[in-house]
């Protein structure tokens, strides 16, 4: 069973994700910010991890620069999933090393999608 790590500050966010993703059948984790996703990342690194953008303590593009550079972080893909809908906020996320972008919100059929897109289902 491949694994996901939901990174997220919003409770709500991380339970839904949580319920679409086990339906499909993942082992989801889930941390509330940055910081707390680089630590569980540097003692078990995920297969994916879907991430937020705005969090408190690390947002996620500052998480994403830091986890790439962790050995191992090249493989796992990370898919942004933020309301940050500005082509310039999508072209930062790519170049720090996001794999695919969703906008909030989502539904099933939608992060259906762009896991298949990155090769995940």
């Amino acid at each position: 069973m491949k694994q996901i790590l939901v990174v997220d500050d919003s409770p709500v966010v991380r339970k839904i994700a949580r319920r679409i993703l086990t339906d499909m059948e993942f082992d989801v984790a889930e941390a509330e910010d940055g910081s707390e996703a680089l630590r569980y990342c540097s003692e078990k690194m995920p297969d994916a991890i879907l991430l937020d953008w705005d969090m408190p303590i690390m947002d996620g593009l500052e998480f994403l620069q830091a986890f790439r550079k962790l050995p191992d972080g090249k493989s796992p893909k990370v898919v942004f999933c933020t309301a940050q809908n500005h082509q310039n906020s999508i072209m930062r996320a790519m170049t720090a090393g996001a794999d695919e972008y969703i906008m909030k919100p989502f539904d099933e059929m939608i992060l259906r999608d762009k896991l298949e897109q990155v090769g995940l289902v």
